[in-house]
């Protein structure tokens, strides 16, 4: 199981630098075995500067990976120099894509791959096999690694794929999940009589429904709130 806290490693092989010339860099890397969760991203996104912004100061070589990336990159680079503008491109697209999946057509191809249970279904026997979404705790790079959310209990589990769970969580982010279930309207297909497992001794619960503890302490700060903010008009 992959810690909550434990930040995704980048790697990369000699031989998956060997694509062919007539295959653009975007195509070869999403047809890589460990990339089959990503979609390819349009080029016309990734050259709209405004869609890049404030992406340089998360990756070195930025200017080299992404002409890397929309397969402009030169030749004049050392295997050293080669290995790290790859791993930057990697990183780039990734953060790339967490942008691009938020667009309408972005959103669209995810839905595909959705369809098809790519990214899992939920382990909550309560859920009936409900199909998973990606999502990041995080959208800073290095923070943590990918985990898969359910629109159905809406709850956050550590994916069952090892490719999924070593993938940045940031390359998918914290936004797309839920506004992909508002989208697509899988919240309103949420089982109303969704019963969560309650610890029983001889038909006795032992433990009160954690969740029903997090909405009664919602409430009573809520109640509070209001309270203090009736408090400060009446003292003004």
């Amino acid at each position: 199981m992959s810690d909550l806290g434990e930040s995704p490693e980048y790697s990369f092989s000699g031989n998956e630098l060997d694509y062919e010339e007539e295959v653009t860099w975007i195509e070869w890397f999403c047809s890589l075995k460990r990339s089959e969760f990503f979609i390819e991203v349009d080029d016309d996104y990734i050259m709209d500067d405004f869609n890049l912004t404030g992406l340089s100061e998360h990756v070195i070589y930025y200017d080299d990976a992404l002409d890397m990336i929309l397969d402009r990159i030169d030749d004049d680079f050392s295997e050293d120099e080669i290995g790290t503008v790859e791993a930057s491109a990697q990183l780039l697209y990734g953060l790339i894509h967490a942008r691009y999946i938020l667009t309408s057509k972005g959103m669209h191809l995810i839905f595909e791959k959705y369809q098809t249970q790519k990214y899992g279904t939920c382990p909550n026997v309560a859920c009936n096999n409900f199909p998973l979404l990606p999502i990041g705790l995080s959208d800073s790079p290095n923070v943590n690694s990918c985990k898969v959310y359910c629109p159905q209990c809406s709850e956050v589990y550590n994916p069952k794929s090892s490719r999924l769970s070593v993938i940045d969580g940031a390359f998918f982010g914290t936004s797309f999940a839920p506004l992909f279930t508002i989208q697509y309207g899988l919240g309103a297909t949420r089982n109303k009589e969704l019963e969560y497992y309650i610890p029983k001794i001889y038909g006795f619960a032992v433990f009160k429904n954690k969740r029903d503890i997090v909405l009664d302490s919602d409430h009573d700060m809520n109640s509070e709130d209001q309270i203090t903010t009736k408090m400060n008009k009446h003292n003004d």
